[in-house]
């Protein structure tokens, strides 16, 4: 049901881009909506894994608070009339981030079906291997840092305008 869930959140908050930008539907709320929808979905996703001990916790907790703060850091930029693009980087980092979501949840959906998990042990055994998945997070995990810190990097006048002229 989880991985029923997830695709038709994901689906709709896709559909619902597409629609936006054909027919420039772009609203205030839509633009604080989205990208918050958009790190629910995935951090809803990594905080399950991590429950069920999948993933690190402190890896999620990094990935969480630097996507939340980026986020809201967008949000009330914009509010205040400021706008930070997002680099090409950024969007491979939540391409990324949304492919492993999608592997985890679907090869861990699938090991849990008796006729599958009992024909193919071996094969779920390799698919969600901690090591495996320990060094992909690892790496997501990097990436996330970094991008959030060249967002910082150059974004830092924008950002101090944005903290110091407070209207």
């Amino acid at each position: 049901m989880s991985l029923v869930v997830f695709i038709v959140a994901a689906l709709s908050d896709w559909y619902d881009g597409w629609l936006a930008r054909k027919f420039n539907y772009i609203t205030e709320w839509g633009k604080f909506m989205d990208p918050l929808a958009d790190k629910i979905l995935t951090s809803t996703a990594f905080l399950g894994f991590a429950i069920v001990g999948l993933l690190e916790w402190w890896m999620v907790v990094i990935v969480l608070i630097r996507d939340f703060a980026i986020t809201l850091l967008r949000v009330y930029a914009d509010k205040k009339g400021y706008i930070f693009k997002t680099s090409n980087y950024a969007k491979w980092k939540t391409m990324l981030q949304m492919v492993f979501l999608y592997y985890l949840l679907i090869v861990y959906v699938l090991s849990f079906v008796p006729t599958l998990s009992s024909k193919y042990t071996n094969v779920f055994n390799i698919l969600l291997d901690e090591k495996i998945i320990y060094y992909v997070m690892l790496l997501i995990t990097i990436i996330t840092v970094h991008t959030g810190y060249l967002y910082i990097r150059k974004n830092i006048d924008l950002i101090k305008k944005l903290f110091l002229n407070q209207n």
